[in-house]
């Protein structure tokens, strides 16, 4: 993919949003340099079920594909001057560490842009640049919290419940991404650098978008959803129910047409205001009409009354799911030891295709020799700084 073919980013970033939203520049044909301390990055050293293959967690195969690897000890004279060559070359830098670490560095945004006035400085941070919590440690977790996210799940006789998955990093990637691709736009127009800051916060506020417009603007019930609903501000049936051999998600539609499918006839003592003000006892009515039935039964009782819906699969499920097959959602490539692994693809098509994987995700220090030499540095320079450790060498 040559979408971004002759842009640079340099990536001074760790954990999962700022891998994994460089990642996508890096999909689009960016050439991505992610810097990495002479020990590794955090998520070469810690990662999702404590899995890993060839020695790599899935933390660092999930965010680091299609980029090349420097390690290096930023906070050396030797090592500094690297990157303020490498500033010189760049079109994007992007960071997430916390509020000022980068100027201690002498990398921060004033600094960057005097060695690059054109350049675009992308800083991701837990809570914002700035304000009471911006020193605070950012993580998903946490921010699913401070954000109303994790109470708004789950229903209202279970805890507060957070997503299973790290979805503000994730959502916070795409923003991320975005917003570099819309500053380097502007910059073909104007020639201007610009700074962009994410936060997870945001990103986290930004998936409630539809629930918080609701609440703010006077739907303050409770936003606890009752049993099989699933969220305070939708109408029944919208949620999930239980079948003898699994679930299945059941999605907007009319009681009339729901009381044929279901041959449940008391469905249509509810109007439409109904669906809203006595979901929970719409679900409960719903959810005992179809606990015996299985999952291909009422499924064609839900198909021939054209209603939306859908069963709930598992991850093996998904493997298997025609229409994901078909869309190539996922990309089985081998790592750089050779040893065959399976990816999520990058999540949109241009002209057709997906971008293809050029790099799988790289040993730490893979291509230090590489970058460093096309800075002008010799084979013999490049020897005595990773002789100094200034430099790591894969």
């Amino acid at each position: 993919m040559d979408i971004l073919e002759g842009i640079r980013v340099l990536s001074f970033n760790h954990f999962l949003l700022g891998p994994m939203g460089t990642q996508v520049l890096a999909d689009l044909g960016a050439d991505v340099i992610s810097v990495e301390p002479v020990g590794g990055a955090f998520q070469r050293h810690w990662g999702g079920a404590n899995h890993k293959v060839d020695g790599e967690t899935m933390l660092h195969l999930c965010g680091n594909r299609n980029k090349r690897s420097l390690a290096i000890d930023m906070k050396s004279p030797e090592g500094s001057a690297v990157i303020e060559k490498l500033i010189e070359t760049a079109d994007v830098l992007s960071e997430n560490f916390r509020p000022g670490v980068m100027d201690r560095l002498g990398f921060g945004y004033e600094a960057a842009r005097k060695i690059n006035p054109k350049l675009i400085y992308a800083a991701a941070s837990g809570y914002g640049q700035d304000g009471p919590y911006s020193e605070r440690p950012g993580q998903d977790l946490i921010i699913q919290a401070l954000s109303g996210l994790a109470n708004i799940n789950g229903s209202e006789n279970q805890p507060p419940t957070p997503v299973g998955v790290s979805a503000a990093d994730h959502h916070g990637a795409q923003i991320l991404a975005m917003s570099i691709l819309a500053a380097l736009f502007r910059r073909e127009r104007t020639g201007k650098g610009t700074r962009v800051d994410v936060d997870l916060l945001s990103a986290a506020l930004d998936l409630q978008n539809e629930s918080l417009v609701c609440y703010t603007n006077g739907a303050t019930q409770s936003q606890r959803p009752p049993p099989n609903i699933a969220g305070w501000y939708f109408p029944a049936p919208y949620g999930i129910y239980s079948v003898q051999d699994g679930y299945v998600a059941i999605s907007l539609g009319s009681m009339e047409t729901l009381a044929r499918a279901l041959s449940l006839p008391s469905l249509n003592n509810f109007d439409d205001d109904s669906v809203f003000q006595r979901k929970k006892e719409i679900a409960a009515l719903i959810q005992a009409a179809v606990k015996d039935l299985n999952l291909v039964d009422l499924e064609a009782m839900l198909e021939k009354e054209k209603l939306w819906y859908g069963r709930v699969n598992d991850y093996s499920a998904v493997l298997r799911d025609p229409q994901i097959q078909h869309n190539g959602s996922f990309v089985h490539i081998k790592s750089a030891a050779q040893t065959p692994i399976t990816l999520l693809a990058h999540p949109a098509k241009y002209d057709g295709q997906r971008p293809e994987v050029r790099l799988s995700p790289q040993p730490l220090g893979a291509q230090t020799r590489e970058i460093l030499a096309e800075l002008g540095y010799s084979g013999r320079e490049i020897e005595q700084l990773a002789k100094n450790r200034v430099v790591h060498t894969a």
